[in-house]
């Protein structure tokens, strides 16, 4: 868990000041604040998937058809073979795929600028992706979303504080993108920042006071499938999003991940999310004897509630631009629910 950071280390996180850039804090609206509910979602249903993982196509260890056979032994609904620049087309994994797992075509747009790593995901998509170059480090980032935008596939922005590649200011900047790596099970990913560098979640917190509209995810990005599995090596199983979707199909799933219809967890599990015009409460399923904490957050990473029970809520107060929910369980896993907006947030275009 986080340490509650303040409005300076948002500012900081962003680069505000060295960008010479307004700091957005709270929205402008006199009238207080009411969530904008979602549509509602008949026929919907949880599908579990993971969206970044790699094979022998690329530099994991075990082939795709194996490794497409873990996540289907153990019960995930989905599955996005993401290899280095290839496309692993699912038609060959065909016999693999049936009503209870599905493979979506995938491929993580790999390239750099100077000494900084540039991995973006891309979803549904039917050929590979040529891996972009630009002349900055913004450039190539946003050169590699319209890549995979143009293709009608869905992007989703790669452990940005891998090799300490992408800073909050750039990620900002960026246009056409809303789901961001907010968890990433490699062990070299530095998921909670270190020194002067945020950790994602700070980061996340920090692009949405700012007024960018994005989404956390949770994955693997596994490559160690073979020998032992241990905190060093990169494992499958320790990062997933559960989506909110009619059918398990390919584009219903990557559009609910783009709308952000889902949740992403390390271990807890959400049975339900029910939002009204006033209030938030979702109902967390209880595994085994394990204990569960949950904080409702908003703008500047402020905690603003906290439950202990299995059916959390939170009523507004009428100043909140958004709320956000992180339920951690006895273990310390974690599940992230997606911002939920209120009348008072104001969406600023990406400068």
């Amino acid at each position: 868990m986080n340490p509650r950071p303040t409005a300076c280390t948002l500012a900081l996180a962003l680069g505000l000041a060295a960008a010479g850039l307004p700091f957005f804090a709270r929205g402008a609206s006199a009238q207080p604040a009411r969530f904008l509910v979602p549509d509602a979602a008949p026929g919907t249903r949880w599908l579990k998937g993971n969206t970044h993982t790699h094979t022998t196509n690329s530099d994991g260890d075990t082939a795709p058809e194996e490794v497409a056979r873990w996540y289907k032994s153990r019960k995930y609904d989905f599955l996005v073979l993401s290899d280095h620049n290839v496309f692993t087309n699912p038609a060959t994994l065909a016999s693999l795929m049936d009503s209870t797992f599905l493979l979506i075509p995938g491929e993580e747009v790999t390239t750099s600028f100077q000494k900084a790593a540039v991995h973006v995901n891309a979803l549904d998509i039917s050929r590979v992706i040529a891996a972009p170059r630009d002349s900055t480090l913004l450039g190539t980032v946003q050169k590699t979303v319209d890549a995979i935008r143009a293709e009608r596939a869905v992007p989703h922005i790669n452990h940005p504080n891998f090799l300490w590649s992408l800073d909050t200011a750039t990620l900002f900047r960026v246009k056409n993108d809303r789901l961001l790596e907010i968890f990433n099970g490699h062990p070299t990913v530095h998921n909670i920042g270190g020194e002067d560098w945020p950790s994602m979640e700070v980061a996340w917190d920090a692009l949405l006071t700012r007024g960018k509209k994005i989404y956390g995810i949770a994955v693997d990005d596994a490559h160690h499938f073979q020998g032992e599995f241990a905190k060093s090596r990169a494992n499958p199983g320790r990062g997933w999003v559960a989506v909110r979707a009619r059918a398990l199909e390919a584009r219903e799933i990557v559009t609910a991940l783009d709308e952000g219809r889902f949740y992403a967890s390390t271990g807890p599990v959400v049975a339900e999310i029910v939002v009204t015009p006033t209030a938030l409460s979702l109902t967390i399923t209880r595994i085994g004897d394990f204990k569960y904490t949950t904080q409702f957050i908003g703008a500047n990473g402020d905690i603003l509630a906290t439950d202990k029970s299995l059916t959390p809520s939170y009523r507004l107060t009428g100043s909140e631009t958004y709320v956000r929910v992180r339920v951690v369980d006895s273990s310390g896993a974690t599940a992230w629910l997606q911002p939920v907006f209120t009348t008072r947030y104001r969406e600023r275009a990406a400068q």
